[in-house]
């Protein structure tokens, strides 16, 4: 979707991007000597040492390092193609639109490494003995980081600025869309042992709240990815109020639910960590449910978060067709 932001008003026209303040370079390898070609360079490179370090020594084990992994190796292919279209000028060819995708990829991008960068020393590296592995990994976590740093130099350059024409995705409700539904998606990994809500109805309700929430953020990113905004039946500005009202009521429920069903005793819960037999084990690569269980309360309390500022933010956005 089109935009023009001035200051708090948001107009849809079809105009193009000069993006950066200069004349993008499309169709030409002069544009990895654009700045942002060169910080998608410096991503390329990044993520590319990072998993080769990890691959070459066999450096992750168990789901987290499985996590890492996909996450270098996702974040280079993307990127790789992100470069290939810019160079051969394939925009008007890519089937998705072009003033949204490359933010919204590069904000996924560094809330990806950010998690990785703190996820693999956490949980293998510093497990590890002193050696060429340890070395590997250390070397691998610091390569994490650096593409972490590039990613959101990125999202920091291309976010929408007053005045400028560009898509809503760069917009910070835009952008606290990939928050909610990121932040949402982590919830769904700590939830996969499913004994932590299915044995009561309130925590079910729970993870219903995560679902329909992260069902509804994943809608609009892909409505304006797809540049079909329009086949709502309600007006786009209208649909991104209601989703961040209805998310902040349900966030709220679970908010207060999540923590009192599994940490105050009177509801079965376990106020200390050294009550659930299952942290009794030290294994690096298993989280216990006492873990699990905090994670998800702390992440629920950040997309709620999420949610007001998207909210308020949405509140006083203001669409005006051209």
């Amino acid at each position: 979707m089109p935009v023009t932001v001035t200051r708090t008003t948001i107009t849809t026209t079809t105009s193009s991007s000069s993006g950066l303040g200069s004349p993008t370079i499309v169709g030409s390898p002069r544009a990895l000597t654009q700045p942002l070609g060169l910080l998608r360079l410096l991503q390329l490179l990044s993520t590319c040492v990072a998993f080769s370090l990890v691959a070459s020594v066999n450096a992750w084990t168990g789901p987290m390092g499985d996590w890492s992994m996909f996450t270098w190796c996702f974040c280079f292919a993307v990127t790789l193609i992100i470069l290939l279209v810019e160079v051969c000028g394939l925009q008007p060819r890519f089937p998705l639109s072009w003033r949204n995708f490359p933010i919204t990829y590069a904000c996924y991008a560094a809330l990806f490494c950010l998690s990785t960068s703190i996820i693999y020393p956490t949980t293998y590296v510093q497990f590890q003995p002193h050696g060429r592995v340890r070395d590997h990994a250390i070397a691998a976590t610091a390569f994490s980081c650096i593409a972490f740093v590039a990613y959101a130099t990125e999202v920091a350059w291309t976010r929408a600025r007053p005045g400028e024409i560009t898509g809503y995705m760069a917009t910070v409700p835009g952008l606290l869309k990939v928050l909610e539904t990121f932040v949402a998606c982590v919830i769904f990994t700590f939830l996969t042992n499913t004994s932590l809500y299915q044995h009561k109805a309130a925590l079910e309700w729970c993870v219903a709240v995560y679902a329909i929430c992260f069902i509804l953020a994943a809608v609009a990113i892909l409505l304006n990815l797809g540049d079909c905004t329009n086949v709502l039946p309600i007006s786009f500005p209208t649909f991104l109020s209601g989703l961040a009202l209805l998310s902040v009521l349900f966030y709220a429920t679970a908010l207060v639910i999540w923590p009192l069903y599994q940490f105050d005793q009177r509801y079965g819960g376990y106020p200390r960590r050294s009550q659930d037999v299952s942290c009794s084990s030290s294994h690096s690569y298993y989280i216990c449910s006492w873990d699990r269980r905090l994670a998800v309360a702390i992440l629920t309390a950040i997309n709620l978060l999420a949610y007001v500022a998207d909210l308020v933010y949405s509140a006083r956005l203001v669409f005006v067709r051209v």
